[in-house]
């Protein structure tokens, strides 16, 4: 299993053993990562599994049209990085990947 490192702005980073085929969303889910509410089950349709990619070491797939309308409504501010965390599904090429866990989210 790739690991994926949630990093919060207090400083703590959980490391987690993400389950290929799943996403990024319930993988920090299973694993009680703060931050990751994750309110609408992963549809797409709620921004409260919003995170900033860090670091990657592969390229990820686009975002989609309706993850592209929600990430304007996650509280924190919408970067370059922004993902929706459900909508990433996690391959064995992320091993290493970083996320961080937006403050305003928590």
């Amino acid at each position: 299993m790739p690991e994926i490192q949630f990093l919060q702005a207090d400083g703590r980073v959980d490391r987690v053993d993400a389950p290929v085929g799943v996403s990024i969303m319930k993988a920090a889910v299973g694993a009680g990562v703060p931050g990751i509410l994750a309110e609408c089950g992963g549809q797409a349709m709620c921004a409260t599994c919003h995170v900033h990619i860090r670091y990657t070491p592969v390229v990820l797939p686009e975002v989609g049209e309706d993850e592209d309308e929600m990430l304007d409504c996650a509280l924190s501010p919408r970067a370059e990085s922004s993902r929706l965390s459900c909508q990433v599904t996690v391959e064995a090429s992320y091993d290493g990947m970083s996320v961080y866990v937006p403050a305003e989210d928590l």
